[in-house]
């Protein structure tokens, strides 16, 4: 199997120091492999908030830090039909329903004196239920699709295991019917206006891409069990996990967008080299 892994950033803001550490990891994993690919993908589907001048900073500064690329970027907005046919395959197979419930409205459902308690997962508050039931050919613009996930769990015919190298979690895990249907609940696949979901346009592009190697936070790591799920239902062959510690301020925050002052290029404004930023991040110096 010849390895192959990616990097997928979203241009929404600047990459900062928890980036480079994933970019850098994957690329030196790639590198280190015989024959091994590192791809860029710019996961730009949400229109809404990507934008031009963000994708080409990503473009800077990972060339600054220097990670190379082996084959031509992979641009989500350029492959809105992959998604949309993938999406058309589930529900062709009945396992989705229009959602029209907003945030609050989930909110307000999920904090109901019948619900003792609010739980969350990998999409935010575990999705109530509300309007499951609905046929998609009620479907309104405005409406969400949510995947069904007690149809999706009901059309396996067994859980598929996914390996899991390194990290906090190493060895092989399964999917259950716990995980799927009290743990993740009913995902939003596609959003008035988007062509698909994150995670729905994710499992599209690794298998489009021939991904052997997902290599990507801790923070994603209960995403990866609806990654999976997704990937089978659609009957792709199954990546290679790999879930990498976060990089955090001095809090123990996790960074974000936000952290503007930890921002790449402000580091390289400073005068910092790519040796400093690998150094910040505790990767091994390559010369």
């Amino acid at each position: 199997m010849i390895f192959r892994t990616r990097f997928a950033p979203s241009p929404t803001g600047p990459l900062h120091l928890g980036h480079a550490f994933s970019a850098l990891l994957a690329h030196d994993c790639a590198r280190a492999e015989p024959g091994g690919v590192f791809l860029l993908r710019i996961d730009n589907i949400d229109h809404n908030r990507a934008r031009d001048h963000w994708e080409q900073q990503i473009y800077q500064d990972l060339n600054w830090l220097g990670v190379r690329w082996d084959e031509p970027v992979r641009r989500q907005s350029d492959h809105s039909a992959a998604y949309q046919d993938a999406l058309a395959s589930l529900i062709d197979r009945d396992l989705v329903y229009p959602c029209r419930c907003s945030r609050r409205d989930i909110r307000d459902a999920a904090s109901a004196p019948q619900e003792s308690t609010i739980r969350h997962g990998p999409d935010g508050i575990i999705y109530p239920g509300t309007c499951r039931g609905r046929s998609i050919t009620d479907a309104q613009p405005t409406d969400a699709i949510r995947l069904d996930m007690s149809k999706a769990v009901d059309t396996l015919s067994k859980f598929p295991e996914y390996l899991e190298l390194g990290g906090d979690h190493f060895g092989t895990h399964q999917l259950t019917e716990d995980l799927l249907i009290n743990r993740i609940g009913d995902p939003v696949l596609a959003r008035p206006h988007m062509a698909a979901s994150y995670h729905l346009s994710v499992v599209v592009d690794d298998n489009a891409q021939k991904i052997s190697h997902v290599i990507r936070g801790a923070d994603l790591f209960d995403a990866t069990a609806l990654h999976c799920l997704l990937a089978t239902l659609m009957g792709y062959q199954l990546p290679i996990y790999r879930h990498h510690r976060l990089i955090r301020d001095a809090h123990g925050k996790r960074l974000a967008k936000r952290d503007d002052a930890r921002a790449i290029a402000r580091y390289r404004d400073d005068g910092a080299s790519p040796d400093d930023i690998r150094r910040m991040v505790g990767l091994t110096l390559h010369h």
